[in-house]
């Protein structure tokens, strides 16, 4: 896919919608040759997906051997809206906690005085953490509306050369 259609797709409104939620799954190949699937948190900053994660996190391993990622970041309302992201996860052990995971997006809805609490826990107990930085190499928005699955999408064209037949 070529870079022009990954961030036309990426700066379609409902894709900026979905960017700023607070989370995404993220798929990767753990080291048993397995597929795996997490929730975790992130952050987009506006060319990259930024997750974090603690430094012994059992996911680094296997992101190491096979940095191919896929990443799904979704709505729990019909129609669903849907963008579907692959790239390649880099790296970045930082001392401390990284101002993204302190950011993260805000859909998850905290008072000040939990805001404050979680953030002390967190500086607490981390003394560093590891970024893993996404940089989107395909990319794909489903609405149900202007965009479908591929799978469906073939169907419906199917379906208009019966129909025109």
């Amino acid at each position: 896919m070529e870079q022009h259609e990954i961030t036309e797709i990426l700066n379609r409104p409902i894709s900026q919608e979905l960017l700023g939620r607070d989370l995404t799954r993220l798929a990767y190949v753990a080291k048993d040759g397995t597929p795996r699937s997490i929730p975790i948190a992130f952050t987009w900053n506006g060319s990259q997906i930024v997750l974090c994660t603690t430094r012994n996190s059992p996911k680094l391993p296997s992101l190491r051997h096979n940095p191919a990622v896929a990443l799904t970041i979704d709505t729990e309302v019909h129609p669903p809206k849907i963008l579907l992201i692959r790239g390649t996860a880099e790296l970045d052990d930082v001392d401390g906690i990284p101002a993204e995971y302190l950011q993260m997006n805000g859909t998850y809805t905290m008072t000040e005085e939990q805001r404050v609490e979680w953030e002390a826990e967190v500086r607490s107990l981390y003394d560093g953490m590891v970024r893993i930085v996404i940089t989107p190499t395909w990319v794909k928005l489903i609405d149900f509306e202007t965009t479908l699955p591929s799978a469906v999408e073939e169907l419906v064209r199917a379906r208009a050369e019966r129909q025109n037949a």
